[in-house]
């Protein structure tokens, strides 16, 4: 049985509560003030609080706050007939799981109480935050027990004592500067400078000048000499991220620094000379790069001495949990607070999905999580709306307030074993989710899924689904699919 505690100076807002949530499986105790329900959250233990914010004594948010000192995690709905702006951000400020303006539409009312209910149990079935990994793994920040990532840091160990030039490739979002700042840490110039600059992201103009500095009077607002950033990591390591964006006419001047070890700055005719290791990075594929002529050939040989593959997300969903836990625990500890647990059922939604972010995406997705959740509890209605239809189907109560789900833990688990089967499945899903549209649903996860299973070949994906590649090209546009794919 579930038990709600109701705190509500008003009389005929308990007789409503109690016949709308009269059910063997709820049981409703009430209390007329705040000062009484407290007590009374002592001595029951409810599994949910309602509560209305004005109050004669102590008011909803003044309880509301001192709830929170005796219990972190209970959700809590707050009610009021006034509502205020103010009101609806301190509320939620203080962790309310929700709040409610009267008069209430009473389907409305069952629906958010059942999910706060089902919330409630998802609480109480995670444990709190528990680190996964070593202290050491939680200040490299480069994360993973799967076999892709083990081959990178098997690389990174080999390649780290020599001064040869990296290539580290992969998908945006993938970690390639972690890779870079992993193989300076491990190597004998680590108490040297490491410098990151983003080809992509200064404009042609200025980069040879960020790179390799300028004297003055060399172009028009060069009022003063300007070291570059080859120069400020003498003895280190210069990161040159997006490489593959680079210019040619600079491409020609990293080549000479590579050959070399000198460079004029902008401007200047004197040669300087400087000890630099270079690690580069790109998500493109520089082969075609090369081939069309948008990137020196001589240039790539220079850089692709060894190279490091960064795997995407989607091939290491082994590594999702653990990432989960880093960036729990780095996030907190930017925001100075204990970290926040997470449900299984969250846990299982971002397990399925294919990540087209790679992990610079979930971080993201936990960091806006962090955010939303109530409690110190990340719910599956925490993480984004986008991600909603990979949910559980969940149970909707009928009119008595019981939980009516024709498909029972047993049927569940059995996993169809024809496309006739599957079909009766979809549809029993969807009569206990009134959410879901099927069509849509399963289009996309079956075009996620092929990308996948052929590793973003457009070609082989839309053969895979009996689609042309113009009609894949459509529902990728239309779903909003965003992954790097192949397009041979």
């Amino acid at each position: 049985m579930e038990k709600i505690l109701l705190i509500d100076d008003e009389a005929d807002v308990q007789y409503s509560f109690k016949r709308i949530f009269n059910s063997p499986e709820v049981q409703i105790t009430t209390a007329s003030s705040g000062e009484e329900g407290l007590l009374s959250l002592r001595a029951q233990k409810p599994d949910l609080v309602i509560m209305d914010v004005r109050m004669a004594g102590l008011s909803g948010l003044e309880t509301l706050r001192k709830i929170r000192e005796l219990d972190t995690k209970l959700p809590v709905l707050i009610m009021t007939a006034y509502g205020t702006t103010q009101t609806a951000i301190e509320a939620m400020k203080l962790g309310a799981y929700d709040y409610l303006l009267k008069p209430f539409d009473v389907p409305k009312l069952k629906s958010i109480v059942f999910d706060a209910l089902k919330a409630a149990r998802a609480i109480v079935q995670t444990d709190s935050f528990q680190p996964l990994l070593e202290n050491e793994d939680y200040e490299q920040g480069i994360i993973g027990r799967s076999e892709p990532m083990q081959e990178v840091f098997k690389t990174i160990g080999q390649v780290a004592g020599s001064s040869a030039t990296v290539l580290v490739t992969g998908e945006s979002g993938t970690g390639k500067e972690l890779v870079a700042k992993a193989i300076h840490k491990h190597g004998n110039r680590a108490s040297k400078p490491f410098v990151a600059i983003n080809c992509a992201a200064i404009p042609e103009a200025l980069l040879e000048s960020e790179l390799f500095g300028h004297e003055r009077g060399a172009f028009t607002g060069a009022h003063a000499q300007r070291i570059g950033r080859f120069e400020q990591c003498h003895g280190g390591t210069i990161f040159l991220d997006e490489i593959g964006d680079m210019p040619l006419a600079t491409q020609a001047k990293i080549l000479r620094i590579i050959q070399t070890g000198s460079f004029e700055r902008v401007g200047g005719n004197t040669a300087l000379s400087v000890d630099v290791r270079i690690i580069a990075a790109t998500n493109k594929m520089l082969e075609q790069a090369v081939t069309a002529r948008e990137f020196r050939e001589d240039l790539f040989y220079r850089l692709n001495v060894v190279r490091i593959q960064m795997p995407p997300l989607r091939e290491r969903h082994g590594d999702i949990r653990l990432l989960i836990n880093f960036f729990l625990k780095k996030i907190s500890q930017v925001q100075n607070q204990l970290p926040k647990s997470i449900s299984e059922e969250s846990l299982e939604i971002l397990e399925k999905h294919s990540w087209p972010g790679n992990v610079r995406e979930l971080e993201n997705v936990i960091h806006r999580a962090i955010v939303m959740a109530s409690g110190n509890t990340i719910l599956a209605s925490n993480l984004p709306p986008e991600l909603q239809h990979l949910k559980r189907p969940t149970t909707t109560p009928d009119d008595a307030g019981h939980s009516a789900n024709p498909l029972t833990p047993s049927k569940a688990s059995q996993a169809p074993q024809t496309i006739e089967a599957l079909g009766k499945l979809l549809f029993e899903w969807a009569r206990n989710d009134k959410s879901l549209k099927i069509l849509p649903a399963v289009e996309r996860e079956l075009v996620i899924q092929s990308l996948a299973e052929t590793n973003g070949n457009q070609v082989k994906a839309a053969k895979l689904l009996g689609i042309t590649r113009a009609t894949l090209r459509k529902r990728i546009e239309k779903f909003g699919i965003t992954q790097r794919l192949e397009v041979s």
